[in-house]
């Protein structure tokens, strides 16, 4: 049987002018139908009779053809593409063959923009067309080797309001950096690197963008001092404020705010007022 989408081993069957007839081993028995390898894709030498290992897309007639080009994925699998172009009926992905790869608007999870890159899966959708999908969580394993603490890798693909930002870590496994976990500025296609914070019981990854509590705190002291150098010395507010205001303001929740802070302080670096916090 000739599979789309995947890369197959398929036997020479006929030759002519413009290229090879291939076909599965079975082809004679159960009339499975045969598929183009043009010819310049071609290899010297070959005859009826010879296998050759092949992936089956379609043209851009929507005829079956084979190549001899390697993809970067198959159906079922995942990698990261880069959009060519936007149209009325979603974006196109450039790859390795001729032919475009469809992201309609329905299986985006977020509005994609030319020349940025996105975690998609290929699929085949119900015209019998190859497909992409950024909805990729059934495609994601949870068996990773990572363990508490691990520095990963990996591709932001989804944020959701109410549960944080989804990360597929290598390409391939289901992670989440949790809404009460800073990730101020992150997108959707954002390469990022992060700190195993839990490996939860099913073995999916719970991931944080900050360091251990004992390393972050010189960090955010740091960047509470910026802020300081960039407002005048002065900002108007301090370890007393809002949580939520305190997070959109640092990128901290109010106890790493408040850990800085209190280095500070120690230090003798700063000042804190009623409604504020003071450069010494």
């Amino acid at each position: 049987m000739i599979r789309l989408g995947e890369t197959q081993e398929l036997v020479i069957v006929k030759k002519v002018d413009f290229g090879v007839y291939l076909s599965d081993a079975e082809a004679g028995k159960n009339g499975v139908e045969k598929v183009l390898l043009p010819g310049k894709e071609v290899p010297e030498n070959v005859k009826l009779g010879d296998k050759m290992r092949v992936f089956i897309y379609r043209d851009s007639k929507d005829r079956l053809i084979a190549t001899t080009r390697t993809p970067e994925l198959s159906v079922g699998e995942l990698a990261v593409l880069k959009v060519k172009e936007v149209s009325k009926i979603g974006a196109f992905l450039g790859w390795t063959l001729e032919k475009d790869l469809l992201l309609p608007f329905k299986e985006q999870t977020t509005r994609v923009m030319p020349g940025k890159e996105y975690l998609v899966a290929l699929y085949i959708d119900k015209s019998g067309r190859l497909c992409t999908t950024m909805k990729v969580e059934p495609y994601l394993r949870i068996d990773s080797p990572y363990r508490k603490d691990d520095q990963v890798e990996g591709v932001v693909y989804e944020i959701h309001e109410k549960y944080g930002v989804f990360v597929a870590v290598d390409h391939c496994y289901q992670a989440l950096i949790p809404r009460k976990e800073p990730a101020s500025g992150v997108k959707v296609g954002d390469h990022i690197k992060a700190r195993v914070a839990e490996v939860l019981a099913d073995g999916k990854l719970t991931l944080s963008l900050r360091e251990k509590a004992y390393l972050q705190i010189n960090t955010d002291a740091e960047k509470i001092l910026k802020m300081l150098e960039e407002e005048g010395g002065r900002i108007p507010f301090n370890d007393k404020a809002d949580p939520e205001y305190i997070r959109e303001a640092t990128g901290m929740s109010k106890n790493e705010f408040k850990r800085a802070v209190g280095n500070l302080y120690k230090q003798r670096l700063i000042v804190i007022e009623p409604d504020g916090i003071r450069r010494v």
